[in-house]
């Protein structure tokens, strides 16, 4: 076999004699060439297949580790002389292979580093049919961060902005240089400013196959990312440049660039299941190494237990598993400065090596306990495929959640469900049911509506049933149980009617997020009324289904303007975002208890279960701080009731010199009033028209202010008509 001409030079008979180096993981830059360190216990033979180019299907030198001294109990370690960053490589292993014992080792098999700084190129074919994965690539971490550092905004300020790299930008229609890039998201800060989010949550961005891994005319698109090949490796398809390890830099420049924005980064990482699969599945990197230890296994070995839904479980309580885990977190904070992640079907996290789940877990332990993560954020995806559902019972202090209580009692009140109002109150005030008893706060609740995995908000209200027949899976796919409705019509219609419900229900929901106590994530797009066509779980497709179609951001201007509208009042007031549970007392000083809760005829709130209608009244207390000097009162009256409701101001909220913020039930402009000088509410009885909200607020209360003008914007009389 010919050398690569780059290292044609290089000694290949003893290249371990030169350097000792048992630690770190990885291919290691050192002066003069580069450490390969893997652990194997169970390999009997080690090689390193080197490549000089990335389209080669045949490695230009093969070295054989020395097991006498380049092993160190069950990690190989060698250094080879000469060799530099952008290098490709492989590992290859010996070893027993015995699947009823859990035993894989292929020796023809073309290994993925578990600590791949970068892949480079595609699935190759083989004449033997091994699978010859994406090679791995030596990376120079160096890079300019122009003194960039985490953000370290706090939990409670944030406002999350769920996005996929390819998918905000891959349209045409975003007009951007890169499109489907880390460079396109760059080309993109603008609108994110505009908008007012304080982080934006990256699905998955570790590497993954872009299709199936054994390809062919009928795979379908990995789009989502939710199959890692690599866990320390960002995706080389989101990069613009093909050149090796160019995804590294590129993914660096935009989160540079998203902090300059004042943006956070968060990751959706992906530590529960491989793209190896199950039993039948192919040998790319963990099963070829050490099966027994990476994966939770079943029936003796012979199979893998599935908690993930997709074959196979990572054995994340493993010791040697946990390690790996951790080492990535570290990575992708120092390396990448990302500020924090959200841990994909987390539930997984909590099992130990027999699957069970246990209480402190060590893994979900040493993530929180971890100094040098102290300043990321850690949100848990509280539940998995088989049943775990821990949503208020993760962990505590240091864990948030996605609250899928939250998205779920939210969509089931506004779409007039009996029994709601109750539910509705508790999750406006921060879920204190499922939070407060741990010791943890409002801010460990990730309010959301929607997200990547079912309806964008628009097709919430204009789908009764899913529509995932493009997936190829006879619709069999995906939730069933949406919460959902299509108000007469499923999907687009231009029956006016129909419309105006779907545009209220749509404000309704936007508005009830965004006033919520806890912290709000948004899913791109839905400020525009994003479609998927009725697709709920459109994990495959990479077309317009996916994409986010920069059209409809003018063509929904409105919409875009009143989300922008409600960021920027969150982010103005303390009053929504409290570090602390609401009680519902007084305070010493005078002022409304902190939360009130009113039926619609004003006295205090009786929860039938046949209502569909309250008032809420969130009280601004005595600041802790300059920064809360603008604190104001907060009226709610939300109405999901299929007829006109009559509202009555309570009497606690009389002698409030209130002003309209928010009308659900009006046309833009006069649905929200940004600079909050809507018409002023009158002490009596007003009129809200069915599935609507309205939002009044005080002026600043510290120092108190109740100068407020009464002749801007018109007048709220008594039958709810603005004047």
């Amino acid at each position: 076999m010919q050398l690569a001409p780059s290292i044609e030079n290089m000694t290949l008979a003893h290249p371990h004699l030169q350097f000792t180096h048992a630690l770190p993981y990885g291919a290691i830059l050192r002066e003069g060439g580069v450490q390969f360190v893997i652990f194997s216990r169970s390999a009997t033979a080690m090689r390193l297949l080197l490549y000089n180019h990335v389209d080669d299907p045949e490695p230009s030198v093969i070295i054989p580790f020395n097991p006498s001294v380049d092993r160190w109990g069950d990690i190989w370690s060698l250094f080879v002389p000469g060799l530099k960053a952008g290098q490709l490589y492989h590992f290859q292993a010996d070893g027993p292979y015995d699947p009823e014992r859990g035993q894989r080792f292929d020796g023809r098999a073309r290994l993925i580093d578990p600590y791949a700084r970068a892949l480079a190129g595609k699935f190759l074919p083989s004449p033997d049919g091994v699978i010859r994965p994406p090679k791995c690539v030596v990376i120079d971490d160096t890079f300019d961060w122009q003194g960039d550092r985490h953000l370290n905004r706090n939990l409670s300020e944030s406002i999350i902005y769920e996005l996929h790299v390819r998918g905000f930008t891959a349209s045409p229609t975003s007009g951007v240089a890169h499109p489907g890039t880390y460079l396109g998201v760059i080309e993109k800060i603008p609108y994110l400013k505009s908008l007012g989010v304080t982080a934006v949550e990256l699905m998955p961005v570790h590497e993954f196959p872009t299709n199936d891994w054994w390809g062919g005319p009928s795979a379908r698109p990995n789009y989502w990312g939710y199959d890692p090949l690599a866990f320390f490796a960002p995706h080389r398809g989101y990069a613009a440049s093909s050149e090796p390890g160019a995804q590294v830099v590129e993914f660096k420049q935009m989160v540079r660039a998203l902090h300059e924005a004042g943006i956070e980064v968060i990751l959706d990482v992906v530590f529960n299941h491989t793209a190896e699969g199950n039993h039948l599945g192919p040998t790319l990197s963990f099963k070829g190494l050490e099966n027994r230890v990476y994966y939770m296994l079943d029936n003796g070995g012979a199979t893998y237990r599935n908690y993930s839904g997709c074959g196979n479980t990572v054995n994340g309580n493993h010791p040697i598993v946990r390690e790996l885990i951790f080492l990535c977190l570290r990575s992708w904070v120092l390396n990448y400065h990302i500020d924090g992640f959200r841990f994909d079907l987390a539930s997984i996290l909590s099992r130990n090596r027999d699957g069970e789940l246990v209480p402190n877990p060590p893994l979900v332990e040493q993530i929180a306990e971890d100094p040098l993560l102290a300043d990321t954020k850690i949100i848990a995806e509280a539940w998995d495929a088989a049943g775990a559902y821990q949503v208020g019972s993760f962990h505590h202090l240091r864990w948030a959640e996605w609250n899928g209580r939250y998205r779920d009692d939210v969509r089931r009140f506004w779409r007039g469900d009996n029994g709601f109002v109750g539910a509705l109150a508790t999750r406006l005030a921060g879920s204190s049911d499922l939070y407060a008893s741990s010791g943890r706060k409002p801010y460990h609740s990730i309010n959301f509506i929607t997200s990547h995995d079912g309806f964008t908000l628009n097709d919430l209200v204009s789908y009764r049933e899913k529509h995932n027949a493009a997936n190829g899976e006879d619709n069999r796919d995906g939730e069933n149980n949406n919460y959902s409705e299509n108000y007469g019509v499923e999907g687009p219609t231009r029956r006016v009617t129909v419309q105006r419900v779907r545009s209220r229900q749509i404000r309704n929901m936007l508005a009830t997020l965004l006033l919520s106590q806890g912290v709000p994530m948004l899913l791109a797009g839905d400020e525009c009324r994003r479609t998927q066509r009725g697709n709920n779980n459109a994990y495959c497709q990479d077309n317009a289904i996916s994409w986010f179609d920069w059209s409809l951001v003018e063509r929904h201007a409105g919409l875009v303007r009143f989300v922008r509208a409600l960021i920027a009042f969150r982010r103005s007031q303390p009053t929504v975002r409290r570090s602390r549970f609401l009680r519902g007392l007084p305070d010493a000083e005078g002022l409304p208890p902190d939360v009130s809760w009113f039926d619609p005829d004003g006295t205090p709130c009786r929860w039938s279960p046949d209502s569909h209608s309250l008032t809420a009244m969130f009280a601004a207390w005595p600041p802790h701080g300059a920064h809360q000097l603008a604190a104001r009162h907060i009226l709610l009256m939300m109405h999901a009731g299929t007829q006109p409701q009559q509202f009555h101001v309570p009497e606690l909220a009389r002698g409030i010199s209130w002003r309209l913020f928010v009308n659900t039930a009006a046309e833009s402009p006069h649905d929200i009033y940004p600079d909050l000088d809507g018409p002023p509410l009158q002490d009596g009885a007003l009129m809200l028209l069915d599935r609507s909200l309205l939002c009044f607020v005080s002026p600043p209360l510290f120092p108190r202010s109740d100068s407020a003008s009464n002749t801007a914007g018109g007048d709220v009389n008594g039958n709810g008509a603005i004047a």
